[in-house]
Order: C-alpha cells, then sequence, then structure tokens
C-alpha cells in the first residue's frame, strides 16, 4: 500500500539548514510512489542545499532568513492544505531517516483511520546508531516520561521528528500553530501532544534512525537552549498555562 492509494495524496517534508552532502542522500532514500510529492524547505541555507535537493527531485521552498523548524512545518502545513495533499510526513534532512519507512507511517492513516502516526525508534522492530549517550539518555527516558506524564498517556519517542499527519486536524481550532512561541523546536511536541490530549487516534510504529558522524554533523539542535525548547511545551500544555 502506497500513499497516493485510495485517493489519499501524501506530502514529504524535509526541513533542512545548510545540509549540502546529506540531503540528496535524504531525498532519494524515498522509493517512487511512496508519496506524492517531496518538498524540501531551504531555511536560509548558506551552503548549496538547495541545488542539492532539487537535482535529487525535490520541490523546493527557500527562506530567504532562517525562519525555524516550528515555521517551517507551518509552511509546509498551509502548502499542503492549498495543494490538496491529506497527509503530511516530516522527516530530518541529515539522512538520520529512512524514507523506505514511510509507509509504516502512513498505512495506518490510509486503512485504519489513525490521525497522527509517530515513528519510534525504541519499539521492537525499530532501531537507532550513532547517538551519543546523553542524547539516549533524553530521548528515551527524560522526555517520553515527562510527555507521558503531562499527557496521561504512555509513549516511548516523543522527540523523533519522523512522523505523519492527517492534515484535516487543522481544521481543529484547538490547534492552534500559528502561535508565535511555538517558531523553533516546540511545534512538534505541541502537535504531538494536543492530539493526545484531544482524543484524535494516535499510534507510535517502530522505525530506524541512525544518526550520521559528527564530522557531518549529526544535530542542528544547541544542548540546553533548544532541549529546552522541547521540553518547555509539556509544562506550558500539561499545567495549562498555553493553549
Amino acid at each position: 500500500m502506497n500513499a497516493a492509494d485510495e485517493g489519499h495524496n501524501t506530502l514529504a517534508l524535509i526541513p533542512a539548514y545548510n545540509e549540502q552532502g546529506k540531503i540528496e542522500k535524504t531525498v532519494s532514500s524515498i522509493p517512487a510512489g511512496v508519496v506524492s510529492r517531496i518538498l524540501v524547505i531551504d531555511d536560509g541555507s548558506t551552503d548549496g542545499t538547495a541545488g542539492e535537493a532539487a537535482g535529487a527531485g525535490a520541490a523546493v521552498i527557500r527562506n530567504s532568513s532562517r525562519q525555524g523548524v516550528g515555521k517551517v512545518i507551518c509552511q509546509a502545513i498551509k502548502y499542503g492544505r492549498e495543494n490538496g495533499f491529506s497527509i503530511l510526513v516530516v522527516m530530518g534532512g541529515n539522512s538520520k531517516d529512512n524514507g523506505r519507512e514511510i509507509p509504516r507511517l502512513t498505512t495506518p492513516i490510509i486503512n485504519q483511520g489513525y490521525d497522527f502516526v509517530q515513528g519510534s525508534r525504541f519499539l521492537k522492530g525499530g532501531s537507532y546508531g550513532n547517538i551519543p549517550f546523553h542524547r539516549i539518555i533524553a530521548t528515551r527516558f527524560i522526555h517520553p516520561t515527562l510527555f507521558s506524564f503531562f499527557a496521561g498517556r504512555r509513549m516511548t519517542d516523543t522527540t523523533n521528528g519522523f512522523r505523519a499527519i492527517r492534515l484535516s486536524i487543522f481544521d481543529d481550532k484547538r490547534i492552534n500553530i500559528a502561535q508565535e512561541w511555538l517558531a523553533k523546536y516546540e511545534l512538534e511536541p505541541y502537535i504531538y501532544f494536543k492530539c493526545v490530549q484531544l482524543g484524535y487516534k494516535v499510534l507510535e510504529v517502530p522505525v530506524s534512525k541512525i544518526y550520521p558522524s559528527r564530522l557531518l554533523g549529526y544535530s542542528k539542535m544547541r544542548p540546553i537552549l533548544d532541549w529546552w525548547s522541547i521540553l518547555r511545551p509539556l509544562f506550558l500544555l500539561g499545567l495549562g498555562i498555553k493553549d
């Protein structure tokens, strides 16, 4: 089953910032027919990311300056809804996600009526590699534990950006992605948390996540500051400070 079947048009978003040397591998990992369109949003890169992505066959939107991954995902949601797509898949631009696994995310939406499907490297059948020990502690234990506590539902991998979303959920005004505080890393845990909190059909499926070498740049997240940006939505939503 591919995501174009049964009238379901899938848009694969790859947010990218200075991913030259990795973005081509990411785009090329998505087999023909698995999605209807691959969209790379180049968020103000100063290298050849946009050209490399276009050469690999992706549609490319270039931001003149860096907006933040939250803003980029909002751009893709708007683009997808305006262009008739029904499912959005999000994956990393640094080749850590495997495009051949996209049907694991989209098939439950198409065939079983799920609204949000989260990839988990920690479920049986998933895998991960080349992740520093401190990031394993943060991604396997700290964030999922806090998320599960505040959301009232056990989840195993709440920071993995490899996921699929039914775009019609954004008709729900209770999911307000236009808030300025969601411009950067806050948006992704916000959407995930709101889907669980509001009773949408949410599922985790096993995926692989193999980070590139440190020499190639395995992450754009900055210690402390950006880690807090993915933690604070849990406190703000869980304590009812934000909605």
